[in-house]
């Protein structure tokens, strides 16, 4: 079973930078997925990226592509998502999350932490 810890997050202004990381424990697999949703208010949590942690290929969404990286620490156990050109549409809580498999869905570990983007 797989634990993890976030941090970061916070309040910046529009065109910012934030680096919210997240820290995994216990055995991960080949197929071990992790990655970051998010959910604004009054909207559905959405997808924003993933990273594979064995051989670290990525994907993102199409609304944070080429603003956001994520990328993992294998030393660290720690995953990053460093988000460049923040919008004010990006103001969520983001949630760190995990999937087995290429097809898995993505479940977040419940914490959360605030984004929020000031115009």
């Amino acid at each position: 079973q797989v634990q993890a810890g976030q941090s970061g997050g916070g309040l910046v202004q529009a065109g910012g930078s934030l680096r919210p990381s997240c820290s995994a424990s216990g055995r991960t697999s080949s197929s071990f997925y992790i990655g970051w949703l998010r959910q604004a208010p009054g909207k559905e949590r959405e997808f924003v990226a993933g990273i594979r942690w064995s051989s670290g290929t990525t994907n993102y969404a199409g609304s944070v592509e080429g603003r956001f990286t994520i990328s993992r620490d294998n030393a660290k156990n720690t995953v990053y998502l460093q988000m460049n050109s923040l919008k004010p549409e990006d103001t969520a809580v983001y949630y760190c999350a995990y999937k087995i498999g290429a097809l898995g869905r993505y479940t977040d570990w419940g914490q959360g932490t605030q984004v929020t983007v000031s115009s």
